[in-house]
C-alpha cells in the first residue's frame, strides 16, 4: 500500500496541522512516510498545502505530481489539484469553501461539511479533525489508535485535554463523509 495525498486550502484551517499527524500516525503504525508542507506569506489567509505519502515500502522521493488522494478546502485548491490526480484517485471537498463542485467522471469524490460539523461540535478548532476522520473512513491508510498516539506526540502537552474531543471530531468526519 502506497497512498500520495495532497491537502490544501486557506491558511489557517489547519491544512498543515493535519498533514503533520497524518505523517506522524503513519509513523505510530509503523508505515514509511514523508510529510512537504509548502506555505509561505499565504500562511494566514493565503493557499497552504501539504504533501504526505504513507507507504509500507521505501518511499524514493517526496516530490509528487500526481496524487491518488486531494482533499481540498477551499475553490483555488481545487482548481490547482482535481486536474492533477491520478484516474481512479479520491477527492475529498469541504462543502463550506468549494463554490464550484469537481467536474471529474474518473475520479471518486466525495463532499464531507467539516465547518458545519465543527460549529455544531461549538468548536472551530476541529474542523480539520473532521476532515480527517472523513479521509480514514474512505481511504483508512492510517488506524485511529495511530492517529491518537500521534496527537500525543505532535499536540503540547497543555492540548492534550483535547485529544478527547479530537478523537470524537474523527469519529463525526467519519459518519458525515459521503460520495457526491
Amino acid at each position: 500500500m502506497k497512498k500520495e495525498i495532497i491537502i490544501s486550502g486557506f491558511g489557517g484551517q489547519g491544512v498543515l496541522s493535519m498533514g503533520k499527524i497524518l505523517a506522524y500516525s503513519g509513523l505510530m503504525d509503523d508505515k514509511e512516510v514523508t510529510w512537504m508542507p509548502a506555505y509561505g506569506p499565504e500562511q494566514r489567509g493565503g493557499t497552504a498545502n501539504v504533501t504526505v505519502i504513507v507507504s509500507d515500502e521505501k518511499i524514493s522521493s517526496p516530490i509528487l505530481s500526481k496524487f491518488d488522494i486531494a482533499i481540498v478546502l477551499n475553490q483555488p485548491s481545487l482548481e490547482k489539484f482535481e486536474p492533477k490526480l491520478k484516474p481512479g484517485g479520491i477527492l475529498i471537498y469541504d462543502g463550506y469553501g468549494i463554490l464550484n463542485p469537481p467536474t471529474r467522471k474518473d475520479i471518486t469524490v466525495y463532499r464531507i461539511d467539516a465547518m458545519d460539523k465543527a460549529a455544531e461540535m461549538k468548536n472551530s478548532k476541529v474542523f480539520n479533525m473532521i476532515v480527517l476522520g472523513g479521509l480514514l473512513k474512505v481511504a483508512p491508510v492510517v488506524s485511529t489508535k495511530g492517529v491518537e498516539k500521534a496527537l500525543f506526540k505532535t499536540l503540547p502537552e497543555r492540548h492534550h485535554a483535547m485529544i478527547p474531543l479530537n478523537m470524537q471530531a474523527i469519529e463525526e468526519g467519519g459518519k458525515i463523509i459521503a460520495q457526491v
